[in-house]
């Protein structure tokens, strides 16, 4: 038995959810974690990454979008690399647009954006790096 909170979330979310747009997607830096666990997940079960970041045209061979509601196909996850002053007005394009999860990676934590995508029925995960809970629970 897991103990996580998160656990249920991460594992469905891992397992069940292939689309996953990429809010504050970076390519300038590939050591960044906004450039490297994208990448991880294009390469590995599966996965379409779309990537959100207004001064992008391109992204890992895929065109950019400004925004999440510019985002043409359904997604799935909303995985954001902004910063938590930020977040706000993003989970709520991730509502609009009907995805089904937001994932906030490590030191990303934002409780009232979090309580409104659960209430609007998403899952949530926060503080998690999507790339190290799947190679965790090795889902390929």
């Amino acid at each position: 038995m897991n103990n996580d909170p998160q656990y249920e979330d991460i594992h469905y979310i891992l397992t069940h959810y292939r689309t996953v747009a990429v809010v504050g997607f970076s390519d300038s830096d590939r050591r960044k974690a906004a450039f490297y666990a994208p990448a991880y997940l294009k390469g590995h079960g599966g996965y379409t990454v779309i990537p959100v970041n207004p001064r992008l045209e391109v992204g890992l061979g895929r065109p950019a979008y400004a925004s999440l509601l510019d985002v043409p196909d359904a997604v799935d996850v909303a995985l954001i690399y902004l910063s938590p002053k930020r977040l706000g007005p993003v989970v709520d394009q991730a509502i609009a647009i009907g995805a089904k999860a937001v994932w906030l990676p490590v030191g990303v934590v934002d409780e009232a954006a979090a309580a409104r995508a659960r209430a609007a029925g998403l899952r949530v995960v926060m503080d998690r790096c999507m790339m190290v809970e799947h190679k965790h629970l090795d889902v390929d």
